[in-house]
C-alpha cells in the first residue's frame, strides 16, 4: 500500500446538476420489456411488484412512480399493458407517469391499500382482480419486493416471500401454494438484477442526487464549531426538498454507543467522536472523524488515530479503488479488505462495498466467495466501515459508477456536462490525493475520496504518495 500523508488542500468546486432528470416513457417501457424476457426466463405467466414508502424503488424504477403514505401493487402478464392497482390518496400520483400518459398503463383503486378507516367500499375483492388479469390455477406468479432469500436462511427460499401476506395468500388460494414464487432477483440480484446495472439517463439523475447530498456534506464540514447543537449543525446539509433513501443520522460524543443515531440535541465538543450522513434518492454521503484541530485534541486511548486507523484505512481504500475492474470477481475485493484491514482491528463486518440505486443498499456482488463479476453499469457505494472502540471511525462514503467505454460515451454524448465533472474528479483523485483509478471509474460525488480527520482543521485530508 502506499503511505498517507496528511496535506494542506482546498476542497474542489466541480459545479452542480440543475435539476433530476425524468426517464421517458420509451425507456420505462425498455425496462417493462426487459422485466417480461426475464419472466420468460424464469417461466412466469404473472409479475406483481409491491411497493410502499420505504420499499419503493422497484416500482420508481417501472413506472417513475412511488406510493406517498399507502401501498401499491403493479400487475404484469407477458402481453397487456400493466395495471397498477392504487389506495385513495395515490389515485392522482401516478398519473404522473410517463406510462400512464401514453396509454401503457392501467390502473384501479384498491382501498385496503390505503390506511386505516378511510373509505374502502369502492373497490374490488382482490381475488376478483386477480382473476380478472388471467392468473388462474395454470398460472406462475412471481412476486418482486425488496428481499430474497438462500438456503441458509429458509428451507424453501423459493416460497420464502416477503411483500404482505394478504396479497401472497390470495395469489396463492387463486393459483397454487408451489406455482407462487419470490422473483425480486429480476430487479435486485447484482449479478442478473434490472437494477444492478445503470443507464446513461439513471447515472445522470444519480450524480444529480449525490452532488446535492455532497455539497451538503462539504457545506456542513466548513460549518462545525464547537458548542453547536446537532439540530443546529444538521441545517447546513441545505435540505433541498429531494426525497431521502434513508436516516440523516448524527453521531457527536454523547450519542456515540448508538448505531446510525439521530439527531436528538446534543452538543458539540472538542475531543469527541462525529460522523454523519445525508442519503437523497440514488445517494448517501457519509464523512467520520473526531471534532478536533489535530491529534492533540483526542482522548488519551485515541491517541494514533492517524498512523494505526485512518491513515491504513486511507491507504486501503486506494487499493480498493485500484482494484474495482470489470471482470474482477467480488470475492477478491472482499479478500483484499479483509487482509489489509483485519477484522480484530478495523471491525469491519458488513460487505466491503455495495450497489445502490433509488434505495441506499441494493445487494452487494462483494463478498466472501462471491464469484460474481464487477459489470458495467454498476453503481458503487463506497461503503466500507470500520469501527474501532479505542478510535471511533473514519469514512469517505460516497457513490462511483463502473462504466466501460462504451457506456462513457454514451454518457459523454447524452450528458456531457455530467461526464466532464466525473473526469475533473477523477483528475482531482489521482492528482491530489494520489488513487491509481482504473479508467471505467466515474466518481459522481463532488467531495472524491476527500477524508478529513480532523473537523476543526477540515482542509487537512488525507492524500497518497505519488
Amino acid at each position: 500500500m502506499k503511505k498517507t500523508r496528511l496535506k494542506e488542500i482546498e476542497w474542489p468546486e466541480f459545479g452542480k446538476n440543475v435539476s433530476p432528470l425524468q426517464f421517458s416513457m420509451n425507456e420505462l417501457i425498455e425496462r417493462i420489456s426487459k422485466t417480461r424476457e426475464m419472466m420468460d426466463k424464469n417461466n412466469l405467466t404473472h409479475l406483481v411488484v409491491y411497493g410502499d414508502r420505504e420499499h419503493f424503488a422497484n416500482l420508481k424504477y417501472l413506472l417513475n412512480y412511488e406510493p406517498k403514505f399507502e401501498e401499491a401493487l403493479l400487475i404484469l402478464n407477458l402481453h397487456d399493458d400493466p395495471i397498477i392497482l392504487v389506495g385513495n390518496e395515490c389515485v392522482s400520483r401516478f398519473k404522473a407517469s410517463p406510462l400512464y400518459i401514453g396509454n401503457r398503463l392501467r390502473f384501479e383503486l384498491y382501498q385496503p391499500l390505503s390506511l386505516l378507516n378511510q373509505p374502502r367500499d369502492s373497490s374490488r375483492q382482490l381475488k376478483d382482480i386477480f382473476i380478472s388479469e388471467g392468473i388462474n390455477s395454470q398460472s406462475r406468479i412471481g412476486c418482486a419486493g425488496w428481499k430474497y432469500f438462500s438456503e441458509i436462511e429458509h428451507h424453501a427460499p423459493d416460497h420464502a416471500i416477503e411483500i404482505p401476506s394478504f396479497i401472497v395468500d390470495t395469489l396463492r388460494e387463486v393459483s397454487k401454494y408451489e406455482n407462487v414464487i419470490n422473483s425480486t432477483q429480476i430487479y435486485m440480484h447484482p449479478e442478473s438484477g434490472l437494477r444492478s446495472r445503470c443507464s446513461a439517463s439513471e447515472i445522470a439523475l444519480f450524480e444529480f442526487s449525490t452532488v446535492m447530498a455532497s455539497e451538503g456534506m462539504k457545506n456542513l464540514v466548513f460549518n462545525i464549531e464547537v458548542g453547536k447543537t446537532d439540530f443546529e449543525l444538521i441545517r447546513y446539509y441545505n435540505y433541498s426538498g429531494y426525497p431521502l433513501n434513508c436516516n440523516t443520522g448524527m453521531t457527536c460524543g454523547g450519542n456515540k454507543h448508538i448505531g446510525l443515531a439521530n439527531p436528538e440535541g446534543y452538543i458539540i465538543k472538542k475531543g469527541d467522536p462525529f460522523s454523519t450522513n445525508i442519503g437523497y434518492w440514488g445517494s448517501n454521503c457519509c464523512r467520520a472523524g473526531w471534532i478536533a484541530e489535530n491529534e492533540n485534541d483526542l482522548p488519551g486511548h485515541a491517541q494514533g488515530y492517524l498512523d494505526n486507523f485512518a491513515g491504513p484505512y486511507f491507504s486501503a481504500m486506494g487499493e480498493w479503488y485500484k482494484n474495482l475492474k470489470i471482470g474482477v470477481k467480488g470475492k477478491v475485493i472482499a479478500q483484499l479488505i479483509d487482509d489489509l484491514l483485519p477484522f480484530e482491528e478495523f471491525g469491519i463486518f458488513l460487505n466491503p462495498g455495495h450497489l445502490i440505486h433509488f434505495d441506499e443498499w441494493l445487494s452487494s456482488p462483494v463478498y466472501k466467495g462471491s464469484e460474481i463479476e464487477i459489470q458495467s453499469g454498476m453503481y458503487f457505494q463506497v461503503d466500507v466501515i470500520p469501527k474501532s472502540k479505542k478510535y471511533f471511525s473514519t469514512r469517505m462514503e460516497d457513490g462511483i459508477i463502473i462504466a466501460d467505454r462504451t457506456l462513457r460515451i454514451e454518457l459523454q454524448t447524452k450528458y456531457p456536462a455530467v461526464y466532464e465533472r466525473c473526469m475533473n474528479r477523477r483528475i482531482f483523485m489521482t492528482d491530489k490525493l494520489g488513487f491509481e483509478l482504473p479508467d471505467e471509474i466515474l466518481p459522481l460525488s463532488n467531495i472524491p475520496g476527500i477524508v478529513p480527520p480532523f473537523f476543526l482543521n477540515p482542509n487537512q485530508i488525507f492524500s497518497m504518495d505519488t
